[in-house]
């Protein structure tokens, strides 16, 4: 029965049995296990970076909602202050923009990271399995 912690397990004792001369298949399905695992990584920091961008988003509308119902209790008529409270908004809203690129930076720089080492890690095993023993 198969380890539901390591899903390859079975898939290494089959691959196993196949001898083929020059080809360690324990390392090359150690390998590909390392591939899906980066993969699966890179998966969960974009999922988690996607629900910090909602989380972003939802706080600033509700911001902008709040603002606006403040600005409507308020009744701003004199044309100063209604000035004033747009740019304010103008403000805002540009500082929100600038920390959701960031997020979305970060997370594309922290997969790409991930996904890079891991390919980085892929070209050495690769080199040890061709070498000659």
């Amino acid at each position: 029965m198969a380890d539901p912690k390591n899903p390859f397990e079975d898939l290494t004792r089959m691959l196993e049995q196949f001898k083929v001369p020059g080809v360690d298949m324990s390392a090359l399905v150690e390998s590909r296990k390392k591939d899906i695992e980066a993969i699966v990584e890179a998966n969960k920091t974009a999922y988690e970076s996607m629900q910090q961008l909602a989380r972003k988003q939802t706080d600033m509308l509700t911001r902008a909602m709040q603002d606006i119902q403040e600005a409507a209790k308020t009744g701003i008529s004199d044309p100063g202050k209604q000035n004033e409270f747009v740019r304010n908004a103008c403000v805002k809203a540009l500082e929100d923009i600038k920390d959701l690129a960031e997020i979305a930076r970060k997370s594309q720089a922290d997969t790409m990271a991930n996904i890079t080492q891991r390919a980085n890690e892929h070209v050495d095993e690769i080199k040890k399995m061709l070498q000659r023993k």
